[in-house]
């Protein structure tokens, strides 16, 4: 399985992270280019950071199929407000600075520890280190697939 704790893994998805652009279009959802940049940032921010309590529901059977599954995760669910540019979270700045971000909050859980990151998902329940670092490339890949990339 992939994840970003493989040095290989995190650098194919530094590469198309690279080759997003402001105008590269979305083949689905809301979000633009520099807007899913800002989104990917704050999730890496909130998995490493140490964020308020806030509700978590343990669904083992969805973090399985999430996680191990190799399929596509679906289109068009709803993001959570602490991370969605069009509500709570980062507004898109300057284009470069926002990938940066991303790109170093993706290295920074690809070597974090148990102690460096959240015990739980908001929709999955308890998290280990390898569950983190899957989840990261998952959840990134989804986003990229989602311009095309």
């Amino acid at each position: 399985m992939k994840t970003v704790a493989d040095p290989t893994v995190l650098a194919g998805l530094v590469r198309r992270l690279e080759a997003l652009h402001p105008e590269t279009a979305r083949r689905w959802g809301t979000m633009s280019a520099a807007e899913m940049l800002c989104h990917l940032g704050d999730a890496c921010d909130s998995v490493l950071g140490s964020e308020p309590d806030r509700p978590v529901r343990n669904r083992p059977f969805l973090k399985w199929f999430a996680l191990a599954v190799p399929l596509a995760w679906p289109r068009g669910l709803k993001t959570p407000a602490s991370v969605d540019p069009q509500a709570d979270g980062t507004r898109p700045g300057d284009f470069e600075a926002d990938r940066r971000r991303v790109i170093e909050g993706l290295r920074r859980l690809a070597v974090a520890g148990p102690s460096d990151l959240q015990a739980s998902h908001g929709a999955f329940g308890r998290m280990d280190v390898r569950d983190w670092h899957r989840w990261a490339y998952r959840h990134t890949d989804h986003h990229l697939r989602q311009f095309g990339l």
